[in-house]
C-alpha cells in the first residue's frame, strides 16, 4: 500500500496530539513517538494508564481524561488495546488516527473509517516521517 501524502499532511497539520501507549521507557516506540512529536514543537499528551508521568509530562489513562481533545492520535499499543483506544477516540471527537506498525487492528480501522476519521494504517511509521521533515 502506498503512502498517502495528503493523509499524512492532514495528520501533522493540526495543533494538538496524543500518543496512546506513550511509555516511560526510552527504548520503547511509544516513548520515541511521544518525544519525536514534542521535539518537533507539537503540543502532545501522553496516554498511559499505568504511568503518572512520561518524559516530564503528566500522563493520562484515556482520551476522556485529557484537558482538551487532541485532533490527531498516534497509537502504539497492542491490537487488542487499539480497539478500545479507537472507540474512545471516536467518542471524544478525534479527527486523525495513525496506527503505528504493530498496532493495527482490522476492526478498529473499519470503525474509525466508518466514523469518518482520517486513518493511517498502512505500516508507515511517524518516526520516519518526522525524521525526514527535520532534514
Amino acid at each position: 500500500m502506498s503512502l498517502d501524502q495528503n493523509k499524512l499532511r492532514r495528520f501533522l497539520s493540526v495543533d494538538s496530539f496524543a500518543v496512546a501507549g506513550a511509555s516511560t521507557r526510552r527504548d520503547k516506540y511509544g516513548n520515541k513517538v511521544f518525544r519525536a512529536l514534542l521535539e518537533s514543537g507539537r503540543k502532545t499528551y501522553p496516554l498511559n494508564p499505568a504511568a503518572g508521568v512520561v518524559e516530564g509530562h503528566a500522563a493520562f489513562a484515556k482520551i476522556a481524561d485529557l484537558p482538551a481533545t487532541p485532533e490527531s492520535l498516534s497509537i502504539v499499543t497492542p491490537p487488542e488495546v487499539t480497539r478500545q483506544v479507537v472507540q474512545d477516540a471516536i467518542a471524544a471527537g478525534v479527527k486523525h488516527i495513525w496506527m503505528q506498525p504493530g498496532a493495527e487492528d482490522a476492526e478498529a480501522c473499519q470503525a474509525a473509517r466508518q466514523a469518518g476519521l482520517n486513518v493511517i494504517d498502512d505500516g508507515s511509521c511517524i518516526l520516519v516521517l518526522l525524521a525526514r521533515t527535520r532534514d
